[in-house]
């Protein structure tokens, strides 16, 4: 774990995350996070990527509490809230929020915009339905959005356009922290970057700290300070963002950043294509779980679990074999 500052700085720390999913009628489970670490600074941006099924977003969910944790603790602001009462958790959650991944399926379609602003404005009792509705109205001003449109539905708006309410719904309660599952995966790129840029300004403005859990280095890559890179319920390499891009440590970090294209076409990057499937994670490899599909692996990975070690300020990484690449 890591996270430059002061311990006030930290608005949360995560150690030792545990979430395994028990399939029915076996003894297996399902481990799709398995011992995840780290810390975030109050106004950072964390961006939290790996490939489909790592777990990213189970941590994502399991922060806010909406899967229950198997084991390990998440203190935000210092408090522990893991194993917390569903009242209390509905308090802290004035100051937690969540940005969902697909912004028409996150939106009750039988609800104005209005309504769905302003819902967590009546769950937690603020404000009289005239400071409810003025409060809307300002918040869709902050998105991007006329105000006109409260009364709308989200059917009657495009992709883009649903994600900034969902974005104008997770900032109504004034929050510290925001989760954001996989924002712009389900838009199309030219409006990915005008959503990015929108939440580096409403971040900017309010001061906000997010988690932007992505599975695209390349979108990430705009919005975030640090960079914790995931495969199969574990981080593998945790890096200021230009350290990460810069000077990658881990075999497979350097396999994800050798498929952003680059837009000068005379350049060219060495492409690193990984051999084989991602295990399944009921029944992981032993040792690294990356080593199956390593080019670098020797046998001695197959026998500990590699540890996230510092090798230069601020950047970690889990790989016994980091110091002979």
């Amino acid at each position: 774990m890591t996270a430059p500052g002061t311990v006030a700085d930290r608005l949360l720390v995560v150690d030792d995350l545990v979430k395994h999913f028990p399939i029915k009628g076996k003894d297996n489970v399902v481990r799709a996070v398995d011992g995840v670490s780290f810390e975030m600074r109050r106004g950072e941006t964390l961006g939290l990527v790996g490939e489909s099924g790592c777990g990213k977003s189970t941590v994502g969910r399991s922060i806010l509490r909406l899967i229950e944790p198997t084991s390990g603790t998440i203190r935000y602001e210092g408090e522990n809230i893991v194993g917390h009462s569903f009242a209390r958790m509905q308090e802290l959650r004035r100051e937690m929020q969540m940005i969902f991944q697909d912004p028409y399926a996150s939106l009750n379609p039988r609800l104005s915009v209005r309504s769905i602003i302003a819902e967590p404005l009546r769950i937690h009792k603020i404000g009289t339905r005239d400071e409810q509705h003025r409060k809307v109205a300002e918040l869709l001003e902050k998105v991007g959005l006329d105000p006109r449109y409260a009364d709308r539905y989200p059917h009657e708006f495009s992709g883009g356009q649903r994600q900034r309410i969902g974005i104008a719904r997770a900032l109504a309660l004034e929050p510290k922290l925001i989760i954001c599952d996989e924002p712009v995966s389900a838009l199309d790129v030219s409006v990915q970057a005008q959503v990015v840029n929108l939440l580096q300004d409403l971040q900017e403005e309010f001061g906000l700290t997010y988690l932007f859990i992505s599975h695209g280095l390349a979108v990430v890559e705009h919005i975030s300070d640090r960079i914790a890179v995931m495969y199969l319920g574990k981080i593998v390499e945790i890096a200021e963002a230009q350290e990460l891009y810069g000077r990658p440590l881990h075999p497979y970090t350097k396999a994800l950043l050798s498929a952003i294209p680059i837009p000068e076409p005379s350049k060219k990057r060495q492409r690193i294509v990984l051999e084989g499937d991602v295990p399944t994670p009921v029944d992981p490899p032993s040792g690294c779980r990356f080593r199956t599909r390593c080019p670098f692996a020797i046998p001695d990975c197959a026998k500990d679990i590699p540890e996230l070690k510092e090798y230069s300020p601020n950047h970690l990484a889990a790989c016994i074999r980091i110091g002979d690449l």
